[in-house]
């Protein structure tokens, strides 16, 4: 079995067994048991670190169901095959070369080089960031609630924006801290290092390492740092601005909030729309502008080997800067003076079209079953379950059964990848020794 197949077939044992655990009844706060399509749509959604539900998760699961879907989600976010390594890590057993290739390919990592330590330092980021998270967030739940709701509130709160997957214990999201500093800066400041991924996590510690020792050999960041962070960098910017200037005037969001909660509110949208899935305005009364530029940030997502989804920001910056010398009609794409490999632009073009045949069969499926329901909507829905994001303009718990099993489908292959479901599918690409000849053909 091919690595690509272990890794995809892990992430659906991991959604089978996590549906047919919140069906039993000690999940439901009802003891009853749990509908088979809601239990394997939120499984589906907590592995996939998505964050849709069908149901208001802190009414319907019982204390033990919102620890299942929490582990469900710390899974999800931390990949089938880290969370499987992590337990042989535990046990004492050695890594085979199936198993570093496997750590490689799920970090999207070109080395295997230090795989085990690699693995060590991402559970004790995780938990770093996390415990810190809940840290931040206590008091402002201990306002209103007691001690051990508090904590419990704290700690599903940090885990969700940390993995980027959006499951909230309030029935209306984060609606009610759209006005605190804290609430909003933590979640966010969790969501935007949990999207940008490990290995930029480690960049910046090892900068600040050496901004901090005073050492006089400069620090290089490397070219993924540079084309991750500063294309995220700008997405919170122009996000921000826009969803500020959009909803300016919209009564039903922004328009009845004083200054400082509006920039709050615009810069958490800007933000959970790239995978995170919590809100603090209700998206059903987002105008249709709001709604697309939401679309294409989430359809955009998080960095690679980061908690979230969506096409990736370096797919993005591939694809604009290879746009880019076209029009200058340069052969090359160069960016920070470095060529980007012909592969690369392959590859990004195929995760880009592979995407969008994803998103519009789907929106297809939904439309036919679901006619009633409008277009910006059944868009938006399903491109909030490919790009594992979470938000949702209110249709969710209403649709078809059909419906949701397409979203149950697409939220899957969000999560693995178009490229690494493919190989799974087809198995490893086999690399030809035939060139053909070259010929030029009219294009656009």
């Amino acid at each position: 079995m091919t690595v690509s197949r272990t890794i995809c077939l892990g992430f659906l044992a991991t959604i089978l067994v996590g549906s047919l655990l919140l069906m039993m009844p000690f999940a439901s706060a009802q003891g009853t048991w749990t509908n088979p399509l809601i239990a394997l749509f939120t499984a589906t959604s907590a592995v996939c670190v998505t964050g849709l539900s069908v149901v208001d998760v802190g009414m319907f699961f019982s204390f033990w169901g919102q620890l299942t879907l929490l582990i469900l989600v710390q899974i999800g976010g931390l990949g089938y095959m880290i969370a499987n390594t992590f337990l042989l890590l535990i046990i004492g057993a050695r890594f085979t070369l199936r198993d570093k290739i496997a750590i490689q390919q799920a970090l999207d990592r070109t080395g295997m080089q230090g795989s085990r330590e690699v693995l060590l330092s991402i559970i004790a980021t995780t938990a770093i960031f996390e415990i810190s998270g809940m840290l931040l967030l206590l008091p402002a739940f201990l306002a209103d609630r007691q001690p051990l709701s508090a904590i419990w509130l704290a700690i599903f709160h940090s885990v969700n924006s940390w993995n980027n997957a959006g499951f909230s214990l309030f029935s209306d999201s984060l609606i009610g801290y759209q006005s605190s500093i804290l609430v909003n800066l933590t979640i966010t400041g969790l969501i935007i290092f949990g999207g940008l991924g490990y290995q930029v996590i480690l960049e910046l510690y090892l900068w600040l390492s050496n901004w901090l020792s005073r050492r006089e050999r400069k620090f290089v960041f490397s070219f993924n740092f540079k084309v991750g962070v500063s294309t995220t960098l700008f997405l919170f910017v122009f996000g921000t601005i826009a969803f500020f200037a959009i909803e300016l005037r919209n009564p039903d969001t922004l328009g009845g909030e004083n200054f400082t909660t509006q920039l709050l509110i615009a810069w958490f949208q800007s933000v959970s729309a790239r995978t995170a899935g919590f809100n603090t305005i209700e998206h059903g009364k987002l105008t249709t502008a709001a709604l697309f530029i939401t679309i294409a940030l989430m359809f955009i997502g998080a960095s690679p080997g980061g908690t979230g989804g969506g096409i990736k920001t370096t797919t993005l910056r591939i694809l604009v800067s290879a746009t880019r010398s076209v029009l200058r009609g340069k052969d090359e794409v160069i960016l920070y003076q470095r060529r980007v490999p012909l592969s690369m632009i392959l590859k990004a073009i195929g995760v880009l079209v592979g995407s969008f045949a994803t998103v519009i069969t789907a929106t297809i499926i939904i439309a036919i079953t679901d006619s009633e329901v409008t277009f910006i909507q059944v868009f938006f829905e399903v491109v909030s379950a490919f790009a594992t994001v979470g938000l949702s303009t209110g249709i969710t718990a209403s649709i078809s059964s059909a419906a949701k099993l397409t979203l149950i489908v697409t939220m899957y292959i969000g999560r693995v990848g178009i490229l690494l479901l493919m190989s799974a599918l087809l198995g490893d690409p086999i690399r030809s020794r035939v060139r053909y000849p070259e010929e030029n053909l009219l294009v656009g």
